[in-house]
Order: C-alpha cells, then structure tokens, then sequence
C-alpha cells in the first residue's frame, strides 16, 4: 500500500518543489525578508506542518498574502531578528486556537466565496505567469497582487512584458504547455511515476543547454532562471538569524504577532476549504488540527530564521493537478528543498523560470473551470454574484482583502433574500375556502419583520390565515409584536379569521384558534359535485407535486370528534397503497372510504353508500381502480378457492365484457390489468346506481354526483372519468 501510494506522492512532490522553491525566494524578497528565510520556511512548510497536518492535500509555506504585512512589520519593528520573536508568539497563538477549535469557523465560509477564490487564483495564475513565460522576470514570481512594489499592476506588468520578450523562454513556454496539454493523449500517460510537470521542467532545461552551444539567439540567461542563493555549509548556523528575546516588553512585538495569527489562520483556513473543494476524493481536512500545525510550524520559523508560513493554495493546487495520493508528498517536497539548497543550488539554477511559469498557466486553467462558472450561473443571482464580485475583487486587490469582500457580498445577498423571503407563504383553495399559510422559519430576526408586516397587512378582507411557528426556535420580540397588533387590532377590523399555532409561552404571545380546518355543516351543504370534484383534483395535484398542505391533524381530531360533514366518498380496493386523505391532500373527517377488493359492489357496499349520502351528507361518490391491482390479477389468473371466489368471480365478467378474459393474446399482462381495472371501476359506478334508488335519484336531482376515476400508483396520479 504504502509503495503504491509513494508512486504517486514522489512525483508529485518533485513538481511541486521545483514550483515552490522559486516561489520561496519570491516571498522572501517581496517581504524584506533575507532570501533564505524563504527557504528555510519552505522546509518547515513541508516538514513540519506536514508530518502534523492531517490535510492529504494541503501544501504549506510562505504566502504572498503575507508579504506586505511581513513587510510592514519589519520596519515597524526596525530589524527582522525583532520580527522572529513576533512569529513565535503569532504561531504560540495559533497553537491555542487550535486548541479552542477556533477553526470551525471554516465551516461558515460560503461555498460561492470559496469556488471564487479558487477560480480568482487560477485567473491571477495565468495573468501573473504570462510575463515569466515569455521571459520578462522583473517583478517576483509570488507577487500576486494587484497593485506591485514596483508601482505596475497586473494588467500593466503584461502589456510592459510585451516589449521585452525573451525568444528561448517564449519557445520552451509554448513547447512545454503544448506538452502538458497533450501528455494525456500519448502512451507516456501510463507512466504514473513520471508526471508531465516534472518532463516539461527538464526539458526547459535540456533545451536551454542546447540553445547556448547550437543557438545563441535563443540562449536563456541567468535572470530568467531559478536563483538559488548560494549556502555556505561551513558558516551555515551563522546565516540563520535567531530571534532576539529581550523584546518580549515592546508592546508592538505583541501587536505584530496578534496580526499575524490572525491573518495567517484566516488565510490558511480559506485555503484549506478551497483545497478540499477541488480534491477529486473530496476529502475532509480538520481544521483545528491544521490550525496546531501550522502555529507549531510558525513557531519553528520564527526559531530558526524563517517568515510566516500558511497553507498556500498555489502549491496546493499543484499538488492536486500532479495527482497526489497523501500528505508525504508535501513532506517530500520539504526535503527536496533542503536538499537543493545544501547540495543542488548548481543544478537547479539551470532550470528557466519559463517552465514553472507554464506549469502554473496550466494549473491556473484548470482552476477557471467553465463548467465551474456556468454552474454557478445556473444557480441563480443570489449564489452567482457573490462569486463573481469575488473573483473580481481578489483579482483586483489581493487575496484576503478579496475574500472580505466576497463575504460581505454574499452576507448582503443573504440578508436581502432573508428580508424579502423570511418564509414560506402559499394559498391554496380547500373545502373552507381559500386559506394563507404563513411557515415562519426557524430563527425569526428583526429583518424579518418589515417583510411579515407588510405580508400580513395586505391580505384581503374575509381571508382565513394560518401563522404557524412551530418550526420556530427564536422569534425576536418585534415580530411578536407585529403579530399581536396584527391578530388584536387589525384582522377584527377586516374580518380576518387568524390562527395562530406553535407558539411557545416563553415568547409572550399564546396560540390562537380562531377557526377550524374541517368542514362545517354549511359549507358541506353549499358545496355542489362538481366542486368537490374540483377539489378532489387540486388536492391530487398538491400530493403529485410535493406540495401537500400542513393538516394540524390534533386540531381537526379534537374539531371532529363530535361528527363529521364529509364532502365525498370513495370506493376504493384494499391494496391501492395510500389512503385516500393522502391522495387528495384532504384533512381528517373530510373524505368517508368503503376498501374491498377489486373496489366491486355488494349490498353492504350500497348500504354504507346510503349512509355516507343520506346520514353524513357526502356530495360526492368516487369508484376508485389503480394499476397493478392484485385483486384485478387474481381473476384474470383464475384464482377462486376459499372465499376469494366472491371477488374475482365478479371482476371476471367485466373482463370478459372488455374481452380480456380469457386470456387476450393481444395484450400483455399488464395492458389486460390496465383495462379491466379501469372497467371494472366504471362498472361498479354503473352497478351503485342500478341498485340503489336512493342515490340514482340524488344524482337525477343534481344533489349528488358519482365518478370513476384510476389511480396509476406509480405516480400518485388520479385520472378521474365523467361526472354523472
């Protein structure tokens, strides 16, 4: 296992040192810092930080989103041995956050600001590295700012570069992206242990060396290659500044180190939820134990000499795109680097900054995924604008200035839609006339409160209204208010009917039950067949699309627990699935049910429809068949022992009337249950009115109505013949 993984993670680590060992001494320099300090935080990035990190993905090391606070701290500080001291104590303080799981806190960054910063990093990728590639190398290879040191900017930088373009970089950056792009589609693939990243840094190098002794034009000189500094062996520990600690009583020591933990735990969070956002195994990195990681590994920079260090999103995303298995390749590449800088400065000086910079260009593409924006897209405004104001605000400023600006983006969008949508609000026409349902959410916030007023104020007079805050933990005191002004003074004086339920005592306002979800006597005697069909109907349409209405089903119990006024009954089979009061979305005491097998009729069926009409007041009869019925089965397979035969004896001659029984060889089974199910329900609609007077003369007199109807059960969808 682990030799199978260490075929992914060697190579891995190679490519990702080659790109962060530049990068290191970009860091350093944009910092103020000496250039080995920004190595030797590169191998604790890698070392350190790595054997404690539990990120499988995550990359650490100085961080260009560090550099001007590096920067501004060391003037104000007046030398860099003062520094040291602050990022002991900055990495001390990261090491208790860690301890207090501060770092839940990465569970709260929205996923619309992280996709944009992953997807800002790739844009500034290809913008930052194009004038690498082509070979201007003024400005550093970890500025990722908008705004340089050197007083250009990104957009700028590109258009100078383009007089200074350097023929050898411009020819091994074009062949070394051709190769990356293409790699894929060769054999060459196959060989897992030798990554393109890694071929296209040799060959930038192989090439050079042939364009010096074939091709002088194209001959890529010194300040367009790395440039490791040289490390005296001899004299090492004197080239490493230990920090100063007889400054532990200047204030400012203590000031510099708050800002750093802070800055550094923001952006190492950030980048470690945008990291386990591209792993393709979506692996999740603990964000605490980062947090003790990373404050050890601080800890040990500012002991031997070394700037901030954070987990850096670039190197990351390196890691990913070489397709590494585990953290040991972030490891390794902690030790490659101490090895190249004690043992490998010549030869890695050799290697053009074109290379890295191709292969940044690339990890940048892959970063601005299309599919990524137009998914986003298809979210909808609220989740697309925060992330493109994201975008381009790191874009344009820097990494943590652009992040805050992307959360107060997606903050105000959040507030906007809690303001114009704090609940769910929906009409629907039952059997007591048109009701408002109002759900207020869990935690009901004072920015709710202009929205619910202006809800509640603008119902129509005579409307019923239901206000339930039963899922609601928290409501703040000034919507209860609006509640109360609204159920005292305001709905008496339009005849609004209010009720108000779940409310809690604690929130000083008391339930209130101002009607009943259930039929009275008066609206069942007004309602006509046809209505009641109708309503039958919407409430089927409710149940297919997911839009069944709350029912308060302990109010209607204690409401119809003296008698009931039903609108309608059904006859219905045994094994339709559902009870009709799901299937039409209707309330306790609503519906009447008579279930035999294979919905047929017989006398105590006629006299339990006599009762249901002439007792109960029913306006409606439905004869009810469905699909797959196990009755209509059973017949056609000629099943009649017991008593079974009482049933599917019956349902044989309306089967033999629609001629599928016996056996038509023209229909499948199921084409034959299809048919006689639905007959049969028609047929028994026919059979209720030949044998009872009662309700034949209640259907002439237009006081009654009687329907067949087929339940398809495999989409909750009634179809329902025509009304008699």
């Amino acid at each position: 296992m682990f030799l199978e993984k260490l075929k992914s993670d060697l190579p891995a680590s190679i490519v990702v040192f080659l790109v962060a060992l530049p990068l290191c001494l970009g860091v350093a320099l944009a910092s103020g810092a000496p250039l080995l300090s920004g190595i030797i935080s590169g191998v604790i990035g890698g070392i350190v930080v790595g054997l404690i990190s539990q990120s499988h993905t995550s990359v650490s090391g100085p961080a260009a989103g560090l550099a001007a606070v590096v920067l501004s701290s060391i003037q104000m500080l007046g030398s860099f041995d003062v520094f040291l001291i602050a990022l002991i104590l900055a990495g001390a303080m990261q090491l208790i956050l860690g301890l207090s799981r501060a770092g839940v806190i990465a569970n709260y960054f929205p996923n619309n600001v992280v996709k944009g910063l992953l997807a800002a990093i790739g844009f500034i990728l290809i913008l930052k590295q194009i004038p690498h590639a082509i070979g201007y190398d003024k400005d550093v290879e970890d500025d990722f700012t908008f705004f340089q040191a050197d007083g250009e900017n990104t957009f700028t930088e590109l258009i100078s570069a383009l007089d200074y373009i350097t023929p050898g970089a411009l020819v091994v950056s074009l062949l070394s992206i051709a190769l990356m792009l293409f790699w894929d589609k060769t054999p060459l693939k196959k060989l897992k242990f030798l990554p393109v990243s890694l071929v296209v840094v040799v060959l930038g190098a192989a090439l050079n060396a042939l364009f010096q002794s074939a091709f002088p034009y194209f001959e890529i000189f010194p300040t367009h290659l790395v440039a490791i500094p040289k490390v005296d062996q001899s004299n090492l520990v004197q080239q490493i500044h230990l920090p100063d600690l007889n400054v532990l009583r200047n204030g400012a020591v203590w000031q510099v180190a708050f800002t750093l933990a802070i800055v550094a735990s923001l952006e190492t969070l950030l980048n470690l939820e945008a990291v386990d956002n591209i792993d393709p195994q979506k692996r999740k990195s603990p964000p605490n134990r980062e947090l003790l990681a990373q404050g050890i590994g601080n800890m040990a920079a500012g002991f031997f000499g070394g700037i901030p260090v954070t987990s850096v999103i670039v190197r990351s995303s390196v890691n990913i795109q070489a397709r590494n298995a585990t953290k040991l390749s972030a490891i390794l590449h902690g030790v490659f680097m101490l090895i190249s800088v004690l043992l490998l400065s010549s030869v890695m000086n050799l290697i053009p900054l074109a290379s890295l910079a191709s292969i940044l260009i690339l990890t940048g593409y892959k970063l601005v995924n299309l599919k990524l924006i137009k998914a986003m897209y298809a979210k909808g405004v609220q989740q697309f604008l925060p992330f493109i104001i994201t975008v381009v605000a790191i874009v344009f400023t820097d990494l943590l200035v652009g992040v805050i600006i992307g959360l107060l983006a997606s903050i105000f969008f959040l507030l906007r839609s809690n303001f114009k949508n704090p609940f769910e609000q929906a009409k629907n026409k039952l059997h007591i006339g048109e009701v408002v349902s109002i759900q207020l959410p869990n935690q009901v916030s004072f920015f709710n409160k202009a929205s619910i007023k202006e809800t509640l104020w603008a119902l129509p007079s005579g409307t019923k209204v239901i206000v339930d805050a039963s899922q609601a933990s928290f409501i703040d005191a000034d919507v209860i208010e609006v509640l109360e002004d609204f159920k005292n003074v305001v709905a008496p004086s339009r005849e609004i009917q209010v009720n108000i339920l779940g409310m809690k005592d604690q929130e000083g306002l008391s339930s209130t039950i101002q009607f009943a979800n259930v039929i009275d006597k008066e609206t069942q005697q007004r309602l006509q067949p046809a209505q009641v069909l109708e309503l039958l109907k919407e409430g089927n349409n409710r149940f297919v699309s997911g839009q069944s209405t709350d029912k308060y089903h302990l109010q209607q119990v204690n409401f119809t627990s003296g008698g009931q006024n039903p609108m309608a009954v059904l006859v219905g089979c045994i094994d339709s699935r559902t009870s009709p009061e799901i299937l039409f979305d209707a309330g306790i005491g609503d519906l009447l049910t008579v279930r035999i097998a294979g919905n047929i009729v017989s006398p105590e069926v006629i006299g339990s429809l006599e009762i249901a009409v002439k007792k109960l007041g029913a306006r409606l009869i439905v004869v009810k068949g469905h699909s797959s019925c196990g009755a209509v089965a059973l017949a056609l397979a000629n099943v009649m022992e017991d008593h079974m035969h009482t049933v599917t004896s019956k349902i044989q001659e309306v089967a033999s009337q629609c001629g599928c029984y016996p056996k038509n060889e023209a229909l499948s089974d199921e084409e034959a249950m299809e048919k006689v199910s639905k007959h049969n329900a028609i047929h028994s609609a026919e059979e209720i009115l030949q044998q009872s007077d009662y309700l034949r003369q209640q259907v002439a007199d237009k006081k009654l109505g009687i329907i067949s109807a087929y339940h398809d059960i495999s989409t909750g969808r009634v179809h329902f013949d025509a009304l008699k």
